[in-house]
């Protein structure tokens, strides 16, 4: 539609209509769950691809618990179409980071229907405990992920790449190897994934 929901870091989600001039009430309020220092906060926000009928959007936000633990969420919109439901939000993934910067934090849904979600390496100067190259955590990865059944959190799609590995590699990895993919797009025309 025309409206521009802007997230700001320190937990609000605000609306912008077309006129151009901030809503006074944020769309959502997580300020009090959110940790904003620094690299941290309310980092990511995703619409589900049928948001129009199902009303679900999903957000990826660091929480105050040591270094920080990274939140992803379901939520689900109010029947005011212009605020969220404050008491809907479903935990679907959450994750401790070990140091303090590189929480990644963008999400989004492929052309494919999945959503994808950015983790940084962990933080810390030079990667020291190497989880970018560890395909036994989700740090320096890019996960994807089917969130299409409510009913549940997440399943795993039968085509990630690591699926059928042994071990204790995780199957929701779609890549590795990654630095901290704050920001990441698809390309509407080509449905290439670009990362920042």
């Amino acid at each position: 539609d025309d409206r521009l929901f802007v997230v700001g870091q320190d937990g609000y989600i605000l609306i912008m209509p077309d006129s151009g001039q901030l809503l006074s009430r944020p769309f959502l309020d997580i300020h009090t769950q959110v940790d904003f220092s620094g690299e941290k906060g309310l980092l990511g926000l995703a619409f589900a691809p049928d948001y129009a009928t199902s009303g679900f959007f999903y957000t990826h936000y660091v929480a105050p618990f040591g270094a920080g633990r990274s939140i992803v969420s379901r939520w689900h919109v109010s029947a005011d179409p212009d605020s969220a439901d404050a008491a809907s939000e479903q935990i679907i993934y959450q994750l401790d980071q070990p140091y303090v910067n590189h929480n990644g934090g963008d999400l989004d849904f492929g052309p494919d229907g999945m959503l994808y979600i950015g983790f940084g390496d962990g933080g810390s100067g030079g990667d020291p405990d190497a989880h970018a190259q560890n395909l036994t955590d989700p740090l320096g990865d890019m996960l994807r992920i089917d969130v299409g059944d409510p009913d549940t959190t997440y399943t795993v799609p039968p085509d990630n790449p690591y699926v059928s590995a042994n071990n204790d590699t995780l199957p929701e990895i779609f890549a590795s190897g990654l630095r901290n993919p704050y920001r990441f797009g698809f390309d509407r025309l080509t449905g290439d994934l670009w990362i920042g």
